[in-house]
């Protein structure tokens, strides 16, 4: 390269105003629990997310990002692996008696071990959920805010991100445990079935360093997927409170950094493991499962309050920030330094027979970066993306494979013949409950409470004109052909992405 070439090389770096400091591109992945795009920037009238709604006005918010399934385990290993779960072996939760787990050779694509290996300091905070620990193994594990906390969280991370003492950039991730349901029902209600409290305190009490939001039911809008009732009011207004406390551990953990003088020199995203724990969300894969919000500030973009149509998914998320550090090779789409996991472990005296994972190791990702499209509200990503769901609880096999483009979804519930399975907490919920009590012909959203429960082997949906998935198309005679192109695009995904589900198609 001549001298002009190199010199004009350097300039346009400059200009673009990308650092050439490798410790000026710090990461923050922010993830919250069970969470639907309920912000003000998605147009929430009712939400109270001034900080985040702030970063989707000065940086990318996505409007079609999808989590491949609504689970938590499940959904985090896909975030941190950039595989789907079928792929990772982590067909369901990780704690307790659940015990899934995903392949140990997962550890040459996992995010915090490739982040590391490229040249990070990475810490985590809050919900974790994934196994085995050593395969996501982060060097730094922080503790404050028990989760439900997030401004607590953040004020524990200040340590770590304001670290001088180690010049590498930082990777923190952050992972609340708010607005997932838990801490009991709140006994003041005036309604027989009581409404949980979504880790808010009972008698309107506060965290913590928190300015908590309060909402009426009244207010609350109601979601196309539920039924317009006081137990569901009251419930939403628990799930409200709780994102809002959210959205003030965003704030701080901006604080934090303009303080530092290190908000210019991060990238922010935020978003959730699947969407809101109601039945017909969490668990499921229709539409409020899956669809996430996703907000990205890129500090070194310069087109700000961009808004993105662009299909992105879970699966996404690794290889971006990867290619954010600089650590994705476009070549392999895997990482640059790519670790041999078979000789990790071996090397560790460790032979393993069991769980390993595929013979021959992973070495690329099922995603794909979207660094190049933040910015481009007109620039497109996937034309079609997939869900694999097979287990949320142990108890609650259900396995179904989803082929969605911007034209039709394909729902193939493979275990159909079962009722469908309920996560013990959305089981349990007062706006669930209050319509299962009336009987299997009682509404839930737009469909019954027995339609709800008794699935055919087959949804599909016309989703320009029907996104809140009303009417199956898969046994009406006019959309035979559409029926078999979907289907045999699920099966070559089915193919293609290695899902031991396949064979199903042969039998049953």
């Amino acid at each position: 390269m001549s001298f002009r070439a190199c010199l004009l090389s350097w300039i346009v770096i400059l200009a673009s105003g990308v650092s050439l400091n490798a410790a000026d591109r710090n990461i923050i992945f922010f993830i919250t629990d069970d969470e639907s795009p309920t912000l003000g920037c998605y147009g929430d009238k009712a939400a109270a997310t001034p900080a985040i709604d702030t970063l989707a006005a000065d940086g990318t918010r996505f409007i079609n990002a999808f989590a491949t399934t609504a689970s938590c385990s499940a959904s985090r290993s896909v975030v941190m692996s950039g595989l789907h779960n079928h792929r990772n072996g982590q067909y369901g939760h990780a704690h307790a008696y659940h015990k899934f787990a995903s392949y140990y050779n997962v550890l040459s694509l996992a995010m915090p071990r490739v982040l590391a290996n490229a040249g990070y300091r990475t810490a985590q905070i809050g919900k974790y959920h994934v196994a085995p620990e050593e395969v996501y193994r982060f060097e730094t594990y922080l503790k404050g805010g028990n989760g439900r906390n997030a401004v607590q969280m953040a004020e524990a991370s200040r340590e770590f991100i304001t670290n001088k003492g180690d010049d590498r950039p930082f990777f923190l991730y952050f992972g609340t445990s708010d607005p997932h349901r838990g801490g009991g029902k709140d006994e003041n209600s005036p309604t027989k079935l009581k409404p949980d409290l979504f880790g808010n305190k009972p008698n309107r009490g506060s965290h913590p360093d928190v300015n908590e939001v309060f909402f009426d039911p009244a207010d609350v809008p109601i979601p196309s997927f539920m039924t317009d009732t006081q137990e569901t009011r009251e419930e939403l207004a628990q799930y409200y409170q709780s994102c809002a406390r959210i959205d003030q551990g965003v704030a701080r953990l901006v604080e934090i950094l303009k303080e530092a003088g290190l908000y210019d020199k991060t990238l922010i995203v935020f978003t959730a493991d699947h969407g809101m724990a109601f039945s017909g969300g969490k668990t499921t894969v229709y539409e409020p499962g899956l669809n996430v919000p996703f907000v990205v500030r890129n500090p070194y973009e310069k087109n700000r309050g961009v808004v993105s149509n662009a299909l992105i998914s879970h699966v996404d998320i690794t290889p971006s920030l990867l290619d954010f550090a600089g650590g994705l090779n476009p070549k392999t789409n895997g990482p640059k330094k790519l670790v041999d996991a078979d000789e990790y472990w071996k090397e560790r005296g460790e032979n393993l027979m069991e769980n390993r994972g595929p013979r021959g190791g992973f070495k690329s990702y099922h995603g794909k970066s979207w660094i190049n499209i933040l910015g481009k509200p007109e620039a497109e990503h996937w034309d079609t993306v997939f869900a694999s769901h097979t287990f949320h609880e142990i108890q609650m096999y259900y396995p179904m494979r989803v082929v969605r483009d911007r034209k039709y979804k394909l729902i193939w519930n493979i275990a159909h013949p079962l009722p469908y399975p309920f996560a013990s907490d959305l089981w349990a919920a007062s706006s669930f409950q209050a319509q299962f009590e009336k009987g299997m012909d009682a509404p839930y959203g737009r469909k019954t409470v027995g339609q709800y429960i008794h699935r055919p082997q087959f949804e599909l949906y016309d989703m320009q004109k029907d996104r809140d998935e009303a009417t199956n198309l898969a046994y009406s005679t006019e959309y035979q052909d559409v029926l078999k192109e979907y289907q045999a695009k699920l099966k070559a995904f089915q193919k293609r992405m290695d899902d031991p589900w396949i064979m199903k198609w042969d039998y049953e």
